[in-house]
C-alpha cells in the first residue's frame, strides 16, 4: 500500500467517526431542544422556531466547519485550496 493511499484511508475513516459521533450529538441536542421548546410553550406565549429549521441550520454549520478544516488540511498538505487545480 502506497503510503497516499494509507493518508486517505486514515483521513476518511477519522471523517466517518466524527460524522457519526456529531449525528448522535445532534440527535441528543434534538430531543433536548423539543423537550425545553414544549415546556416553554404551555406556560407562556413564545415565537416558536419549526424544528427543521435549527436542524437545518445546525447541520449547515457542522458541514461548513468540516469544509473549513478540509481546506486548511489540503492547504497544509499541499500548498493548494483544491489540490491538482493550477
Amino acid at each position: 500500500m502506497s503510503p497516499l493511499l494509507g493518508f486517505l484511508a486514515v483521513v476518511v475513516f477519522f471523517t466517518a467517526i466524527l460524522v457519526a459521533y456529531l449525528t448522535k450529538q445532534f440527535q441528543k441536542e434534538n430531543l433536548n431542544y423539543l423537550s425545553i421548546n414544549q415546556m416553554n410553550s404551555v406556560n407562556t406565549k413564545v415565537k416558536t422556531i419549526e424544528k427543521e429549521k435549527v436542524v437545518a441550520e445546525t447541520l449547515n454549520g457542522r458541514f461548513a466547519m468540516l469544509g473549513l478544516i478540509a481546506a486548511i488540511g489540503a492547504y497544509l498538505t499541499t500548498g493548494q485550496i483544491i489540490p491538482g487545480f493550477v
